[in-house]
């Protein structure tokens, strides 16, 4: 099998990973808000597969959390505006991820593989603060105050994000090296045969 349809093939497993991860980790819930363990997948498609294979990644992650109903509070707000801030935080999670980890890898591909799963929940959860932040910021208000917070930014940090934010990025440290690690090494061995 050539080098192409090698990651035609490998890039197709890791978007059914994706799905799969995305439709059963909305069942694991934090809070409001589903664990994103998507993430995961994303960051070692990104260090076996490049830069558009994360990309790839990032928008089945968006698309299937649109599909699931899991954006269904946001939905129901502002259409447009779920839609832009979803696949675009699932995009730059990929995106990000990619392009750390071909900085990095140049020097040290596990020290370029942490600091992509880092990138990771770091972009996805950026970009969704941002998206609360343009198109969501009046409904954020009533929601922190129906908490009795004062401040909207206390209630997107520690309410929407908080927990969800620190387990995904500990998940990620922990897992998507390990898991590269592993899959390098059963490609040498079945090289090896």
């Amino acid at each position: 099998m050539n080098a192409k349809t090698k990651k035609i093939v490998g890039v197709a497993l890791f978007t059914a990973i994706v799905v799969v991860l995305q439709l059963l980790g909305s069942f694991i819930r934090f809070g409001p808000f589903s664990i994103s363990l998507v993430l995961i997948p994303i960051v070692v498609g990104t260090a076996l597969y490049g830069i558009s294979a994360g990309v790839w990644l990032g928008l089945a992650f968006g698309i299937t959390v649109l599909a699931s109903g899991d954006a269904s509070s946001f939905l129901a707000v502002n259409v447009p505006g779920t839609i832009i801030t979803v696949l675009l935080k699932g995009a730059a999670a990929g995106l990000f991820a990619g392009l750390v980890y071909k900085l990095v890898s140049k020097k040290n591909t596990t020290a370029a593989t942490i600091a992509s799963a880092v990138a990771c929940p770091v972009a996805n959860t950026g970009v969704f603060l941002l998206g609360c932040a343009v198109f969501f910021m009046p409904t954020i208000e009533g929601w922190a105050a129906a908490l009795g917070m004062e401040s909207a930014g206390t209630y997107m940090i520690t309410t929407l994000v908080g927990f969800n934010f620190v387990f995904e990025l500990l998940v990620n440290i922990i897992l998507c090296p390990v898991i590269v690690r592993l899959i390098s090494l059963g490609s040498k061995q079945l090289k090896l045969r």
